[in-house]
């Protein structure tokens, strides 16, 4: 039987995902014990009680200054600004997509620019960001925008002219205007896509807020790391990476079951 045809039952599909896992942790074990067992004040790989001591200080102990919980308090200030962000950018992208991609006019007009503005490195633009739009939540939530909204775009405007030209030709026959085809044949189709395309754009989000955090802001998860990192404290470092891999996951995960459960048509067929 050739590899290509041999699927493996449930038992060993949850195996295989789990193992990998499984061995990056047995990994950071061994290596932390190797390193602790020749300094035990080592902080590059912090042992897993010093991991809980960090988790527990910054999750579930108030902070002496400010009597916030920090973990809690970062992750709000960091939602936030994302969630601006990609709100924002999924807004922009719906409607120049399905505009760029219905009219050849404006895809004349725009497409180029747009295509230009997607090659152009977001955090190149960070200094200038916040040059012109100081150093608040304006810039870094426009750091989010420019650097998502420009590829959503054009990846909406790709799906909308894959569209068959046939559903177009009977909407216009049946009298249907641009406006009417805009949105009871074309929305319909492309928003599972805009769904798939928000989550593949999860984790350059994440990038871009954090490095936006790193540079200018006084709460956030990438706030937090950059200012505990001229203290080694890996131990505070790693629960927050961690932290914010889960975030993702969970955010991407959501979406996945948002967009199955809304258009469950778009699931790809698996032979």
């Amino acid at each position: 039987m050739r590899w290509i045809n041999i699927r493996p039952s449930r038992t060993t599909t949850l195996v295989l995902a789990v193992l990998p896992f499984a061995l990056l942790v047995a990994a950071y074990l061994a290596g932390s014990a190797a390193r602790l067992a020749v300094n035990d004040g080592d902080k590059l790989l912090p042992s897993l009680v010093s991991l809980a001591d960090a988790i527990n200080r910054m999750a579930f102990t108030p902070d002496t200054r400010t009597g916030d919980y920090l973990l809690w308090s970062d992750t709000l200030a960091s939602l936030s600004r994302l969630g601006w962000g990609l709100a924002i950018s999924t807004l922009i992208a719906l409607v120049v997509g399905m505009v760029v991609g219905m009219l050849p006019t404006v895809r004349a007009l725009l497409a180029p620019v747009i295509a230009v503005i997607a090659m152009v490195p977001p955090l190149a633009l960070l200094p200038i960001l916040f040059i012109l739009l100081g150093l608040g939540e304006t810039a870094k939530i426009a750091l989010i925008v420019i650097g998502v909204a420009p590829t959503m775009i054009r990846d909406l405007a790709l799906k909308v002219s894959e569209l068959p030209r046939e559903q177009i030709v009977k909407a216009e026959t049946l009298g249907g205007s641009s406006w009417q085809i805009a949105l009871r044949v074309v929305l319909p189709q492309v928003l599972p896509r805009l769904i798939t395309s928000l989550r593949l754009q999860l984790g350059p989000a994440w990038l871009f807020l954090i490095a936006a955090e790193a540079i200018s802001s006084d709460a956030g998860l990438g706030y937090r790391i950059f200012l505990v990192r001229r203290y080694l404290s890996m131990d505070v470092i790693f629960p927050y990476v961690a932290w914010i891999t889960l975030l993702a996951v969970v955010m991407n995960v959501a979406l996945e079951a948002l967009r199955s459960g809304v258009f469950p048509w778009s699931n790809p067929v698996r032979t």
